[in-house]
């Protein structure tokens, strides 16, 4: 006798009943490892890429957009700060490290930012190939844009303005790619850095045209009126003029040699500051937010509020993908002891040509498996498949994918939770057939 075949047609037999439960069972499947998919991922971004960011100082606005869009690189900043400012916040005794953070430009949707040394030392990271960034339009591009965007040592190419990926608004300096970092699974795999002067460099650059005319204008204009006030003044002290004249000139050289020393306007995006010791966190955001015109944002209570937020939702979701889970049970439970119940004689004339108890439970029990096993196939190809399209297809800008995969330990538990369930749901399809009484079933029937 051949248990398989005789479950096979079985299943053929109801196409109903087996279509309704493999739908539902693979519907709860999908929701539970889909569900569990994106929690796992959000807290892994958090513990990865927090590191030891303690605070980020940025401008006023949303915290939590500040912290988005600094640290994880997934929103739009809130403004800009003066970078004389934060870098005095910046050279607080309590502050042990303070990376400052500036970009406005893409390259394919990947972000330029500029920053300093301080900023590798909240990632870990070491490079695979190339050196460090030593002068302006120097790059070092992360594992994920070296992939994606095809580009290696030696590559130049020019920015686009905007955090979004565009063809028609790019600026005239090429970037060259100098270093190329290891994959670390953070989000600096998906960063472009460069130096604080070559973002300064690449918007000054814009109206390098307009500022050079104004200058020009002004040289004029003050040559015109020495002129008139020669002509009408003749008593003029020479040595004065002689001094003034080099006064001005050497103010404008040293203006010219000292372009980035003088920082009163430059502007940066952010200040990532790791802490020295706790002490820090009680007073000096609280300072911050009090006493000057930025804010300070503290990434972990910002992303664990978040995620106190999107915890209901993702409750929610599983609560649902549960209950379906039970109906997909039920349903199969009420499939398999309605075919007992109706097929009784033929279970009872199976036992008097010699089927023992337990060969007729093992074909229940080969049936409800099989629909089991289909679907968990379906069920987690729909999940997959339903993730890869809302963060691939979706998403304009694929390098903003935040997906991880399931951790092994949490997808056996959804399978062994859908397995025990099928297991009680054999269970108690299969008390009739303990039940049975031969003599009594055939007799009835004949």
């Amino acid at each position: 006798m051949n248990i398989w075949k005789i479950s096979l047609r079985n299943i053929k037999s109801k196409p109903l009943y087996t279509l309704l439960s493999i739908i539902t069972l693979s519907l709860s499947i999908a929701l539970l490892i889909g569900i569990q998919q994106l929690k796992s991922s959000f807290k892994h971004q958090m513990e990865n890429n927090l590191s030891d960011i303690d605070l980020v100082l940025g401008a006023k606005g949303s915290p939590l957009q500040l912290v988005l869009s600094s640290v994880l690189h997934l929103d739009n900043p809130t403004g800009n700060i003066s970078y004389s400012e934060a870098m005095k916040i910046g050279s607080n005794p309590l502050v042990e490290v303070a990376a400052p953070v500036s970009y406005g430009d893409n390259y394919k949707g990947f972000r330029i930012v500029g920053t300093t040394k301080e900023f590798n030392s909240f990632y870990e990271t070491k490079l695979t190939e190339g050196r460090l960034v030593e002068k302006s339009f120097e790059v070092i591009i992360g594992y994920t844009v070296a992939q994606q965007a095809q580009l290696k040592l030696g590559d130049t190419f020019k920015s686009s303005h905007g955090l979004i990926a565009n063809d028609l608004d790019f600026h005239n300096d090429l970037f060259t790619v100098v270093g190329i970092y290891e994959p670390t699974q953070k989000v600096i795999d998906r960063l472009i850095l460069t130096n604080l002067k070559s973002v300064w460099d690449v918007h000054n650059h814009n109206h390098g045209s307009h500022a050079h005319e104004e200058e020009h204008e002004h040289e004029n204009s003050d040559e015109h009126k020495h002129d008139v006030e020669h002509n009408h003044e003749h008593e003029h002290d020479e040595v004065h003029d002689h001094e003034h004249e080099q006064g001005d000139e050497h103010d404008h050289e040293g203006n010219e040699e000292h372009k980035y020393d003088d920082l009163e306007g430059k502007e940066i995006t952010s200040l990532l500051i790791s802490f020295r010791n706790p002490i820090a966190l009680l007073t000096l955001p609280r300072a911050i937010n009090k006493d000057t015109n930025m804010q300070a944002a503290l990434p972990k209570v910002e992303l664990d509020k978040l995620y106190r937020f999107t915890g209901i939702g993702f409750t929610t979701i599983s609560w649902i993908a549960y209950i379906i889970l039970v109906i997909s049970g039920i349903i199969i439970f009420i499939s398999l002891y309605k075919m007992i119940k109706e097929r009784a004689f033929d279970l009872a004339l199976l036992r008097s040509y010699g089927a023992s108890n337990g060969q007729l439970i093992r074909m229940v029990s080969y049936e409800g498996f099989l629909i089991v096993c289909i679907s968990l196939l379906i069920g987690f190809i729909f999940a997959k498949g339903g993730l890869y399209i809302m963060f691939n297809v979706l998403e304009s800008n694929q390098q903003l994918n935040i997906l991880q995969e399931l951790p092994v330990a949490q997808l056996l538990e959804i399978f062994g939770l859908v397995f025990l369930m099928i297991i009680i749901s054999v269970a108690l399809a299969i008390y009739p057939i303990i039940k049975m009484n031969i003599s009594t079933i055939l007799s009835n029937e004949k």
